[in-house]
């Protein structure tokens, strides 16, 4: 058994959107993906990518991946990286490859001499939390995640003026 992790190519956007739709339906979340295989491919593979990919390939299967970005810390003052889905397909769960891609982006915080690995849980995917806390993860009850979009957003940027 073989486990490779390496980076999405140009053309696999639509491996990476496939990838994103299985997580948002496992996360209940699926009406709400808007991203397209246009709009994946730019964002990673754009002069100055904005989005970087993980793709974990399990005996030449892709079976999963881990989408993310670069943050930065105002209180460190250095980067980090924010993981911003990290997916194993069901079915190749159990093998070390969610921990394997986690391992992978640590590294890539190491090597860049970034501060941290960052990402969010959804307070009821009870196995995903237990996983993240046996790799050491801390758990930031104390913060509360805030979004604007939508009309929100757009009633916001209107009244800055």
């Amino acid at each position: 058994m073989s486990l490779i992790i390496r980076r999405a190519r140009p053309g696999e956007a639509g491996l990476v959107l496939s990838f994103v739709r299985e997580l948002a339906e496992y996360e209940r979340l699926l009406h709400e993906v808007e991203a397209t295989e246009a709009l994946i491919e730019a964002a990673l593979f754009a002069d100055h990518p904005r989005l970087f990919c993980e793709i974990a390939e399990w005996n030449g299967e892709a079976a999963g991946f881990a989408a993310w970005f670069i943050n930065f810390s105002t209180f460190s003052g250095r980067s980090g990286l924010y993981l911003e889905d990290l997916f194993v397909r069901p079915a190749q769960r159990g093998k070390g490859i969610g921990k394997a891609l986690l391992a992978h982006l640590a590294n890539t915080c190491l090597t860049n001499g970034w501060s941290r690995l960052q990402w969010a849980v959804l307070d009821w995917n009870t196995p995903s939390i237990e996983f993240y806390k046996s790799l050491g993860a801390v758990l930031m009850d104390e913060w509360t995640g805030c979004r604007l979009d939508g009309p929100a957003l757009a009633a916001l940027a209107r009244g800055w003026r």
